[in-house]
């Protein structure tokens, strides 16, 4: 017991100032409900979860508790596909039309698979008028994307594909295993790994969904100060969305790849912890070490034209850099969500980690909450 908020879960001693820092959350009031995990070597050194489930605080987080991760469900659709690339069904430096044809529309036929992986192939957003609910409708979401020409020359800059990024993969997913995105990742990574993870929530799951609790700046893209003409208002303004669609049933049954997983932080470490590990976790393969190496090698490094910060991309991840270094390690890779979650692998100490909560700031990749945790966290390596 810490003041009025019970920490519950194992915590190594090794790590006792991760729970001591994720206690000071509640205790500062930052907190409604949240969980945090690390896989180290393997190991599930730390999990932990504390608060309510709900703003009304009638519900408690409980230790199947899953919410809305946002955009670190990125990291998942990234996986699955490096896993294609990983068992040569899938060429990195291949056309993404060779794949699926249609997508040669508009002059994109030069885009590679790499780009889409890299946020460099110059489709950050919709260029037509999308409410919400096409996010919900597959095949337009997708057929808007394959007949528009990109925003930039492909390969040249980053521009952060907030919602287009996982339609994107999760198209080429689709072509290539006869699968959705969602259907790969629970069959092929989620049941595997026993990582409580979807991408399209089964109806079933609902009664342990907790609510997101919206910023006081509730639409996406609320304070990027950018030109309505932007690219970075282009893409955070097509749809309109609302932190509060997360908790419709509407947006947890489809498949939004880059941002409606519902998971915990314990599923997220396990799936982190895999490739944090070289691919493989307690006798589970993902990928090879080499497909790994690979996925951390620089594809583009500078001011990303959506987010505005400098941005060291690797295939579907950020990584380390010296205007955002992650860890004393120089294999790190991450990457969060709107709200404040995030996740953290670093190939060199082979550890990975997760923070998943339910009461969001207005940051769109990470806040101040996850960062502290991230600090304790390479500490209990020393």
């Amino acid at each position: 017991m810490t003041g009025e908020i019970q920490i519950q879960g194992h915590c190594d001693h090794r790590f006792a100032a991760v729970r001591e820092t994720f206690a000071k959350n509640f205790e500062q009031g930052l907190e409604i409900g949240a969980s945090f995990a690390a896989v180290l070597d393997g190991e599930l050194v730390v999990d932990i979860w504390a608060g309510h489930a709900d703003a009304a605080l009638a519900r408690p987080w409980d230790r199947d508790t899953i919410v809305n991760v946002f955009s670190t469900t990125k990291a998942m659709a990234s996986t699955c596909t490096l896993m294609l690339v990983d068992r040569g069904a899938l060429d990195l430096d291949a056309p993404v039309a060779l794949y699926w044809p249609e997508f040669a529309q508009a002059g994109k036929q030069g885009v590679l698979v790499r780009h889409l992986l890299s946020h460099t192939a110059g489709l950050a957003g919709w260029q037509e008028p999308i409410a919400v609910e096409d996010l919900y409708d597959w095949e337009r979401a997708v057929g808007l994307l394959a007949a528009q020409e990109p925003w930039w020359e492909p390969g040249t800059r980053s521009g952060y594909h907030g919602l287009t990024h996982g339609y994107l993969l999760g198209e080429v997913v689709r072509r290539v295993s006869g699968r959705s995105l969602g259907t790969f990742f629970r069959e092929e990574v989620a049941e595997p790994l026993g990582a409580d993870f979807h991408i399209g929530l089964p109806e079933e799951h609902e009664p342990r969904v907790g609510e997101m609790i919206p910023p006081p700046e509730p639409e996406l893209g609320a304070g990027m100060e950018a030109p309505p003409d932007s690219i970075a208002a282009r893409m955070a303004g097509n749809p309109p969305l609302l932190a509060g669609e997360a908790n419709t049933r509407a947006w947890r049954a489809a498949e939004i790849p880059a941002a409606n997983g519902q998971g915990n932080a314990r599923s997220v470490a396990r799936v982190a912890g895999a490739l944090a590990c070289g691919g493989t976790l307690e006798g589970v393969t993902l990928m090879r070490p080499g497909t790994l190496e690979k996925a951390i090698e620089e594809q583009c490094y500078g001011k990303d034209l959506v987010l505005g910060l400098p941005i060291r991309w690797g295939l579907g991840f950020g990584l380390t850099s010296k205007d955002l270094p992650v860890g004393p390690n120089p294999r790190a890779f991450f990457w969060g969500g709107w709200g404040g979650s995030v996740v953290v692998m670093d190939l060199d100490a082979r550890l990975a980690f997760s923070y998943v909560m339910n009461k969001m700031s207005a940051a769109v990749m990470g806040d101040p909450r996850g960062l502290k945790l991230a600090v304790a966290a390479f500490q209990g390596l020393q």
